[in-house]
């Protein structure tokens, strides 16, 4: 295969995560391993480019206006792949040099890591001109036109580019940067493309240190390895570089634009559905044409669940109010509620139709040593699965014993329970596996009426109605948390308990449908992201 046929094979490839990333990446390993372009026996080769880049940096040196480094062969198990003939293993030291470095003492134009369009490879227009009393400690580094820049500092980010115009007042550059002047012979874009490739990455990250801000020293930069070609075909690579980059960037332009054109596609049938959830509606969700996203399917569906939009009132049904023990505390004004309910249905507050049952805090409280093998189910909040079920293969179990010294907190079939504090409030279950067990306490059990059946009350606390009510009682500090009583104040939008029931069936339906999309869409992912790295094989062996 070649290359142009992988650019053909787009289509099939854009499902990919980061298809068009994948793409610029492969471009660069082809480039700098001489598998892009076609070599030419008559190149002078790489060596007589060293040797002359050898001799420029002797004479530099002798006029001692650069810094005498090191340099030593690439040794054999530092090459990570065999060059191409005419080419050579070299340092960053053997292709080019640092100009110096001074403390500024006039006005200058300050080049910082945050001054680089690392993506064009030069520098924006965000650099500063400063007078030498505000400099940083850190401007201090030399450059010039041509001068190729590479930060050290947080190296994976490729803050990377060419100094390719010349600047008033003179430019200097963050200590930050590793400045790489080229000598006579050495194309400064090859030298970018080399420095953004996966080899030159790769060796870059093993040599990092520091953790906040992990870096590689300038000795660790200049003694890092080039596979160099000869001059004529570091042009011939670097023009097909440039021409594939460029095909890239529209690629990349073409999907943006596809994904707006889905995302308002995908807008417009979720309101679409929201304002009409009939079966033909229905429809447009699941269209082959685009995708609307799992999550957001799911939290459409729950607010048209809650708000009476999913299913047809029934007549016949009896009222929501009737199976309510009096008196049922009425929103005080409309303000209070977030949508008018169908006519069939009463704003509540969950505390006038639930027991709210925290967990035992006694001394009689459960420690890890208790926990036995088999026994009665010992619940907390990392047991809770995302469907609403609970975990059996991670269930912790205390004994018949310790169970019946508890004072509160026993769980009963058909219970919610409800977690309160942490990175994990809001999160529920339904009790259905166990017929008895106890909650830690940072749950609670939310015991219902028989006026509401817990899988629509499930439904409700998992929908976006349901989370945004958290945020009117968390108390907002690090480890956020609720009380019993502020979950009790929770308004419900409750039908007839015949509705609740149709609700839950065909969320479940609905959500069935969603489940198998997403093993659809991971499924497309997975064939892309194989076909990917099958296309990848076959152009890099």
């Amino acid at each position: 295969m070649i290359l142009e046929t992988f650019f053909e094979k787009f289509d099939q490839l854009a499902d990919a995560p980061n298809a068009v990333a994948k793409m610029r990446e492969l471009v660069l390993q082809l480039a700098v391993t001489g598998k892009l372009v076609e070599p030419d026996s008559k190149d002078s080769p790489a060596s007589a480019l060293l040797a002359s880049a050898a001799t420029q940096r002797a004479s530099l040196l002798a006029e001692r206006k650069i810094k005498a480094r090191p340099s030593t062969p690439v040794k054999a198990d530092e090459q990570p792949f065999e060059l191409p003939p005419g080419w050579e293993w070299a340092r960053l030291s053997d292709v080019g040099y640092e100009l110096g470095q001074k403390i500024p003492d006039k006005r200058f134009t300050y080049i910082d890591v945050g001054g680089i369009d690392s993506d064009k490879g030069h520098i924006s227009e965000r650099v500063e001109k400063l007078e030498p009393g505000d400099a940083p400690s850190r401007a201090r580094k030399l450059v010039a036109r041509d001068t190729v820049i590479y930060s050290t500092v947080r190296p994976y980010l490729l803050n990377i580019a060419i100094v390719d115009q010349d600047f008033d007042p003179e430019p200097i550059a963050s200590t930050a940067f590793g400045i790489l002047h080229p000598f006579a012979g050495i194309n400064n874009r090859y030298l970018f493309y080399w420095l953004r490739s996966a080899p030159f990455t790769a060796y870059v990250q093993a040599g990092m240190k520091g953790m906040a801000y992990p870096a590689i020293n300038d000795e660790k930069f200049y003694s890092g390895f080039v596979a160099l070609p000869p001059l004529a075909e570091q042009k011939r690579i670097v023009a097909k570089v440039d021409e594939l980059m460029a095909l890239c960037d529209r690629l990349e332009t073409q999907l943006q634009e596809r994904d707006r054109r889905h995302a308002a596609l995908a807008h417009a049938s979720l309101a679409r559905f929201a304002d009409a959830p009939t079966p033909a509606n229905l429809n447009f969700l699941f269209h082959p044409s685009y995708t609307i996203s799992p999550a957001n399917l799911r939290k459409s569906i729950l607010t048209l669940a809650v708000q009476g939009k999913l299913v047809p009132q029934d007549p016949n049904d009896e009222p929501a109010e009737t199976r309510l023990l009096p008196p049922v505390t009425r929103p005080k004004d409309e303000q209070e509620t977030p949508f008018e309910l169908p006519d069939s249905w009463r704003w509540i507050q969950l505390g006038q139709v639930s027991e709210l049952i925290n967990g035992d805090r006694s001394k009689n409280y459960p420690n890890k040593a208790e926990y036995v093998q088999e026994g009665v189910a010992w619940i907390n909040t990392g047991h809770i699965e995302p469907d609403g079920t609970l975990s059996t293969d991670s269930m912790y179990y205390i004994t018949r014993e310790k169970f019946d010294s508890l004072r509160s907190g026993k769980v009963r079939p058909g219970d919610l329970v409800y977690c309160l504090r942490g990175a994990t409030l809001g999160k529920t279950a339904i009790i259905t596996q166990f017929e008895e067990g106890a909650v830690a306490s940072s749950l609670v059990i939310i015991r219902l009426c028989a006026a509401v059946d817990p899988r629509f009350a499930y439904r409700f606390l998992t929908s976006p109605l349901g989370r945004e009510q958290i945020f009117q009682f968390d108390n907002g500090s690090a480890q956020p948390n609720l009380s019993a009583n502020n979950v009790k104040k929770y308004w419900l939008p409750l039908p007839p308990l015949a509705e609740q029931r149709r609700i839950v069936a065909k969320v479940d339906q609905l959500m069935a449908l969603v489940d198998e999309l997403e093993t659809q869409l991971a499924h497309s992912r997975d064939t892309a992201v194989k076909l990917m790295e099958a296309v990848v094989a076959e152009l890099t062996t």
